[in-house]
């Protein structure tokens, strides 16, 4: 499982000692409205969900989800990470920051980070990245690394229309 590093960053592998930070992150505001509530109300609960829902595809693509860390302090400050989702065609990237690391240049560099090692890396042909239309930021940031719209979808089991984006090598 491969950690990255950028001018300011370090992208490691989501594991069980980083419950706290995907506690908090999963229960900000942004969050429950624009990825959805995962009903993480505990650090037990935030184990198991890395456990049974990132674990596996880390182990079995060798990427996944990974905890944006800054090199000056060690803060634990958000996620980025590659995810095969079902659904959506390629995969899927996606990120997310504590709102007090938001608008500071983290998203680009750590997702830019992880879109180049998506193709000279990892050898995907393409990435996927999907969100609400509401959340213009996302989208702003998405286009900001290369993906363009291509059309709207609906997840299985979901009613809301999203929004798929894509690039290709």
């Amino acid at each position: 499982m491969k950690t990255f590093e950028t001018e300011r960053l370090y992208l490691t592998p989501t594991t069980t000692v980083d419950p706290e930070l995907i506690l908090e992150l999963f229960n900000t505001p942004k969050w429950i409205e624009f990825i959805g509530d995962r009903n993480l109300k505990y650090t037990q609960d935030a184990k198991e969900y890395i456990s049974n829902h990132m674990t596996p595809q880390l182990e079995r693509l060798g990427f996944g989800n990974h905890t944006v860390r800054r090199k000056f302090d060690g803060a634990k400050i958000g996620c980025c990470g590659l995810y095969d989702r079902e659904g959506v065609e390629g995969m899927d990237i996606g990120f997310a920051f504590l709102p007090q690391y938001e608008n500071k240049g983290y998203g680009f560099e750590s997702t830019n980070a992880l879109k180049e090692a998506a193709f000279a890396e990892f050898n995907l042909m393409e990435i996927s990245a999907i969100t609400t239309q509401g959340n213009i930021s996302s989208q702003k940031l998405l286009v900001k690394l290369g993906l363009q719209f291509e059309k709207n979808i609906k997840l299985i089991d979901d009613s809301e229309e999203l929004l798929l984006f894509k690039l290709l090598v």
